[in-house]
């Protein structure tokens, strides 16, 4: 074989070894996060506020959703850590979703609420689909955490602590 044609041969090698990898690494990113029990699921989300929180906005991000209740005794006694923790957290690619599943208090009441226990991460009514997507929790409060490509990597039913909810952050934060 010639020189040419060896160099040749040898370049188309080198690019198809490439192309192979790339393929195969989308692949194991997308492998990563399998089935609807272990992704964020694909549902957007909107505040009271009327802000949108798009699931393809979500993105990236590291996501806190947490299912509570205004009537819910553990719920209020782990608000207060939550919001310590987002406050901390939110800067740094977090993004924190609580969602009321509660149907007994109106706009003024949840408002007040929040007020009362200084709330200042999104809420979000729940809705069909979004209880549809996270198969109606069964426990109050229940916490999902997805790390930035969208994999669940904790699921807590109860009150979770701010150190063992700061634990998984830091844990993801500094996963690449």
């Amino acid at each position: 074989m010639t020189r040419p044609r060896l160099f040749l041969v040898l370049a188309l090698t080198v690019v198809a070894a490439a192309l192979t990898v790339g393929a195969c690494a989308s692949k194991s990113a997308e492998a990563s996060c399998s089935t609807a029990d272990e992704c964020l699921p694909s549902v957007d989300y909107t505040d009271i506020n009327k802000q949108p929180f798009k699931h393809e906005a979500l993105a990236g991000k590291i996501v806190v959703v947490n299912f509570w209740a205004t009537w819910c005794g553990p719920c209020k006694k782990e608000i207060p850590a939550f919001n310590r923790t987002y406050l901390a957290y939110k800067d740094k690619g977090v993004e924190f979703l609580g969602v009321l599943y509660d149907n007994q208090v109106d706009d003024a009441g949840l408002l007040n609420f929040m007020s009362d226990y200084e709330m200042t991460y999104p809420v979000i009514r729940a809705d069909r689909p979004v209880l549809e997507a996270y198969a109606y929790p069964r426990a109050l409060p229940t916490t999902f955490v997805y790390d930035k490509r969208g994999k669940l990597i904790a699921k807590h039913a109860g009150p979770m602590s701010d150190v063992d909810l700061k634990a998984k952050l830091d844990e993801a934060i500094a996963a690449k």
